[in-house]
């Protein structure tokens, strides 16, 4: 699990002849070894390898079909958290790391909006949580099949979100006791027509 609050971006190095996806740690420096869970740009991933310079994660067909994995290009900017623990301080929200959708730009800025698939509708709100490129945000304004979103000039800085165009895919997490809370009424819903 994860809070959303990013620590920094590394860059995307690509996938290799191994089938690993490699990422720089730059100047970071997690406390990350085999099997840790990291998120990369919103998804949930474990690391398979690790140096001094690097990590590196595999990753599946759904999560390649799910995600802006397939538009990533060697050199990109991903925003990383890792994974928090019972004693860290929870300072954005619950974050799975589960991409719902990949959404699309369209507006950019400190004033960003987002497209996605309208049958997530129900799964927004205004002042409530969403979570893009793995970044734990609150919902300024609502309409069929999309969300704003307003960003500081830190969030801006710290995240790979000012460097998005219109038009750019971005991962998206909704809210999950939002999910819950919809899956529940369907299922009372479908106990009243039986």
């Amino acid at each position: 699990m994860f809070s959303g609050i990013v620590a920094t971006t590394v860059l995307y190095r690509g996938q290799s002849v191994d089938g690993i996806h490699r990422f720089s740690l730059g100047q970071w420096r997690p406390a990350i070894e085999l099997g840790s869970s990291i998120a990369c740009n919103g998804v949930c991933l474990t690391v398979v390898e690790v140096d001094d310079e690097c990590f590196g994660v595999e990753i599946i067909e759904e999560t390649m079909h799910r995600s802006t994995f397939s538009h990533l290009a060697p050199g990109a900017r991903v925003n990383v958290e890792q994974s928090i623990t019972a004693s860290t301080l929870l300072d954005g929200g619950i974050v799975q790391g589960h991409v719902d959708c990949v959404g699309r730009v369209t507006h950019e800025g400190p004033d960003l909006s987002v497209s996605f698939d309208p049958r997530f509708d129900e799964l927004v709100v205004e002042k409530g949580g969403i979570v893009l490129n793995g970044v734990s945000l609150t919902v300024t304004a609502v309409g069929t099949g999309s969300a704003s979103v307003a960003l500081i000039p830190e969030t801006l800085r710290r995240t790979n979100l000012g460097d998005l165009v219109v038009g750019s895919p971005l991962n998206i997490e909704f809210d999950i006791i939002g999910k819950y809370l919809v899956r529940q009424r369907s299922l009372e819903q479908r106990e009243a027509v039986n």
